[in-house]
């Protein structure tokens, strides 16, 4: 799949926080915490819209690593899981920062909690600078905190660099009013308020991270990554899944 050449006058979102779960690159068919295929199509979109001058920011989870929240349930205490959890996105961030170098895109990954010899620390002048300069800058280890996630951390640097928009890339195509797998009538939202979201109690993002955006005014666009050209359609406005604001 190439990447297409596109004006970047066409974008919509310039500067943007693009937050992936980890379980995105998880190999379904041999449990494989990894899958390289998974990894290098997401990369090319990355690239596609890099190529158009749009200023990319990334926060990968790790659940595909391990989950602090499930590390409770293995008797893991809770604090120390959470830092297991962090030090898995810094293992799928360097695995991205590969790809995507390869690719010829540069990138820079950002760390929350200091290792030198594998990651810068997170110094926001320095991430603003290397956005500007059209490096893609990864965001690792949260908020460096344990007890929250990185949907928590994807709102707080995208508060902090001033993005446009996060954009949540899953595997579902947007906001619906339940859950469409148990009610096949569920209504899917093409747009929804902040307010309207909190009275139906919808799973977006967590409430730390959901409060984080309301407060800052930085809407949320939820859509499907599979689809094709899925995040260059993001970026460039069009009609897709469902925009939080």
């Amino acid at each position: 799949m190439e990447p297409t050449t596109e004006s970047p006058a066409k974008i919509k979102y310039k500067r943007i926080v693009l937050k992936l779960s980890g379980e995105v690159l998880r190999n379904s068919q041999n449990g494989d915490p990894i899958d390289w295929g998974t990894l290098e199509r997401i990369c090319y979109q990355i690239k596609e819209i890099h190529e158009l001058g749009a200023e990319i920011s990334i926060v990968i989870g790790g659940g595909n690593i391990f989950r602090g929240l499930s590390g409770e349930k293995r008797g893991v205490e809770r604090t120390t899981g959470d830092y297991m959890g962090m030090l898995s996105t810094v293992i799928n961030g360097l695995a991205f920062m590969e790809c995507l170098e390869k690719m010829g895109v540069l990138t820079r990954v950002q760390s929350s909690i200091p290792m030198d010899q594998v990651a810068e620390p997170f110094i926001l002048r320095r991430a603003v600078r290397h956005l500007e300069k059209g490096r893609v800058v990864i965001f690792v280890a949260g908020t460096g905190n344990p007890y929250f996630t990185t949907d928590t951390a994807a709102a707080l640097r995208a508060s902090e660099i001033g993005a446009q928009i996060i954009m949540k890339a899953t595997k579902v195509d947007g906001v619906y009013d339940r859950d469409p797998v148990k009610y096949p009538d569920a209504v899917k939202y093409d747009q929804i308020s902040f307010i309207d979201a909190l009275k139906q109690r919808l799973n977006i993002l967590d409430s730390t991270a959901f409060s984080l955006c309301l407060d800052n005014d930085v809407p949320i666009l939820v859509f499907n990554l599979n689809g094709k050209h899925a995040i260059r359609r993001a970026v460039m406005g069009e009609p897709i899944g469902t925009l939080v604001s």
